[in-house]
């Protein structure tokens, strides 16, 4: 019976030639870290648990705010208070019972980067300060994990791929972390709902080609204007 049910719950994508019955075994044997279950990792998650990546850890140590709830689609009001790697487990869950989900309501931290990020193929990084995004660069690097990196603020977003196959890494790109005191967060500058819908699917969408060994970005950032569509590609 779950035969049948993964040929007619993933028949759209397995039709592509680039992926068919193989390229789905990819995804089901595939153990993906999401790190920030906030605007970026709710489309990420929901995205790839639907297309059937068969182990996702949901990591986050913060729990669901109003101020979250017009960006987070995820959660709804009821669930105000809840720690979000929970509800978010249980989410995925739902909206895909062939997949196993493991919630992390944890901070990643110095002390257990290593330990958390060596159990899984890919990680997608969805957090949302500079401290995390090189702690998890860094150990993405000393255990030789491919990375997929996404940042927005009010109607941009950055994706790039780090560390797969020999390529760059973040400090490539910017070899030092700023002082958060003079960089714009989405506390003060805001950010449209949507945004993190764009761009987290586009993280998703990084993520999917990396498992199924399709072409992805490399040693390229792409930069994305939603307010006047302007993209652009930088290599570095």
């Amino acid at each position: 019976m779950s035969v049948i049910k993964e040929f007619l719950r993933y028949s759209r994508q397995t039709i592509l030639p680039e992926i068919g019955d193989e390229g789905q075994e990819k995804l089901k044997k595939a153990r993906v870290l999401v790190i920030g279950a906030g605007g970026l990792g709710c489309p990420i998650l929901q995205y790839i648990a639907t297309a059937g990546v068969g182990f996702i850890g949901i990591m986050d140590f913060d729990t669901i705010e109003i101020h979250n709830l017009h960006r987070q689609i995820l959660y709804t009001e009821s669930e105000i208070g809840q720690q979000k790697a929970i509800v978010a487990q249980n989410i995925v869950s739902k909206l895909n019972p062939l997949i196993q989900a493991e919630a992390i309501p944890e901070k990643l931290t110095v002390e257990n980067a290593v330990e958390v990020i060596q159990q899984y193929d890919v990680i997608v990084d969805g957090s949302d300060n500079f401290a995390t995004r090189y702690l998890v660069n860094d150990t993405c690097v000393h255990l030789n994990k491919p990375l997929v990196y996404g940042s927005i603020l009010k109607f941009e977003g950055q994706v790039a791929v780090f560390n797969h196959n020999g390529s760059k890494n973040l400090r490539d790109l910017f070899p030092e972390m700023p002082d958060p005191k003079y960089v714009p967060n989405c506390n003060i500058n805001g950010v449209l709902g949507t945004l993190p819908g764009i761009i987290g699917t586009m993280m998703a969408h990084e993520t999917l080609k990396l498992i199924l060994e399709l072409p992805s970005l490399k040693n390229e950032l792409v930069l994305f204007n939603t307010l006047d569509w302007s993209f652009t590609k930088l290599n570095f």
